[in-house]
């Protein structure tokens, strides 16, 4: 059997088995959202306060409800919660009066806590979807997943009317099957984290693609990394490695945002998006350009369709 051959077999192998954890991980997804909804269900008296909720809840699901006697402060994803980087909804409902709140101020801290240290990730700040609404949202990058003695807890801290209150949950943050986010020192000694935000669902197409580049400034803070390049090179190991064209390096409209660019995939099946991250002096901290000797960069999200 030919190396070319074998090659391919592995490809395909790898390819296959992406797609049957893909499946199991939507059937798991689906369970929960049934067994989420059975646990938590709707309750309110008020047909327009009902109507609205639904409006603002529409895609998202509930994975987590904590309360601190005073609120019951509810989360809320579109996707279940992984390693990686994750959108997060929240709300937070007055148990006196059964109704929730609109003018919170907002701050959260996640933590992870391993057997000999703490540390945090990258998030965002916390803010209002819309004026009148309930939900506030914002983005945390959880660059490593749980373990059996490690995990990641997050304290939700938040005025009202001038009065503080704080509370501190749990949350389940299972390793993504795919990779999502890159964790590495550059050649400039820096600590980096590149994750992979949109879009969720990829498409055969010219694709919207959302990247945050963070560095690390110390065990508690991940500044957004400004005036970066991601270089992008989409391949098909099992398909002799080709690539796609119309490909635009992510780069930042403004400084502290994420990172915008475009992705071309040409066909269904298993992607490797290799990666070079550019500074803006145009030294490249960490990747390889692809060539008929250089097959894959060591920095890379994959991408199963």
């Amino acid at each position: 059997m030919s190396e070319l051959f074998e090659e391919h077999l592995l490809q395909t192998y790898y390819s296959i088995i992406l797609k049957i954890n893909k499946m199991m991980r939507f059937i798991k997804n689906i369970v929960a959202v049934l067994a989420i909804g059975m646990l938590f269900p709707s309750c309110s008296s008020d047909d327009t306060t009902t109507t609205q909720t639904t409006d603002e809840l529409s895609g998202i699901t509930k994975f987590k409800e904590v309360n601190n006697n005073t609120h019951t402060i509810e989360l809320y994803s579109h996707m279940a919660v992984e390693q990686g980087y994750n959108e997060i909804k929240l709300r937070i409902k007055d148990n006196a009066t059964n109704t929730y709140v609109k003018n919170a101020e907002i701050t959260w801290t996640p933590l992870m806590h391993m057997n000999m240290m703490t540390h945090s990730c990258p998030y965002s700040a916390v803010e209002k979807v819309t004026p009148d609404g309930t939900l506030y949202e914002g983005f945390i990058v959880f660059q490593m997943a749980q373990n059996a003695t490690e995990y990641w807890d997050i304290k939700i801290d938040y005025t009202i009317n001038g009065t503080a209150y704080t509370t501190t949950t749990t949350l389940d943050v299972p390793e993504s099957f795919e990779r999502r986010v890159n964790t590495f020192t550059g050649t400039d000694g820096v600590k980096y984290i590149v994750a992979y935000a949109e879009p969720h669902h990829p498409k055969v197409a010219v694709n919207n693609l959302i990247v945050g580049i963070f560095k690390m400034q110390d065990m508690m803070h991940f500044p957004v990394a400004d005036g970066y390049t991601l270089k992008i090179d989409p391949r098909m190991p099992s398909m002799g490695n080709h690539g796609s064209p119309n490909n635009v390096d992510a780069t930042q409209l403004n400084a502290g945002e994420l990172y915008t660019g475009k992705m071309a995939l040409t066909m269904t099946g298993y992607w490797r998006i290799n990666l070079q991250l550019q500074k803006p002096d145009g030294t490249i901290v960490k990747g390889e350009n692809i060539s008929d000797t250089v097959t894959e960069s060591s920095l890379y999200f994959d991408v199963e369709m």
